[in-house]
């Protein structure tokens, strides 16, 4: 089993030391998506929701989210992304993000990318509350990472 990076000696939590590690591109996709009622789909659908565009507001709220994840999550190291971008579709049972990220550095960027969709699917709950009470986050995930 592999050593956690993330602890010291005596099992508390450290943020790791990246400074000998040589910078490599690094990219990292990751998924989730929102179950909504009927009637949240067909607002969002005709752009009817009382808070706006639901979809390029999630798209831009899990943009923000990657470039502040550093200080969100507190054993990240702060990362200049070379890119985040976060798609949005509207499915039938409702909302399915995903994301990808790119940098050039010491460390990877899958959590700037679980961050986007998480943050994506949290914008759509947010602005869709207000008519649909049962729905569900689900199956956030990391699709691929990736060093070269």
């Amino acid at each position: 089993m592999d050593e956690l990076s993330h602890t010291d000696s005596r099992g508390r939590a450290r943020m790791v030391d990246v400074g000998d590690k040589p910078d490599s591109f690094r990219t990292a996709r990751a998924a989730g998506s929102i179950r909504l009622s009927a009637r949240a789909v067909e607002l969002i659908r005709k752009n009817e929701m009382k808070k706006g565009d639901v979809i390029a507001t999630a798209e831009i709220a899990g943009v923000q989210a990657a470039k502040k994840t550093w200080d969100l999550i507190p054993l990240c190291h702060n990362i200049s992304l070379n890119k985040i971008s976060v798609t949005a579709i509207l499915t039938e049972g409702g909302v399915e993000v995903e994301s990808e990220a790119r940098c050039m550095g010491r460390t990877g960027v899958e959590m700037e990318a679980l961050t986007a969709v998480s943050v994506a699917l949290l914008t759509v709950y947010d602005m869709c509350k207000a008519v649909d009470k049962n729905m569900v986050i689900t199956d956030i995930y990391l699709i691929e990472k990736n060093k070269e």
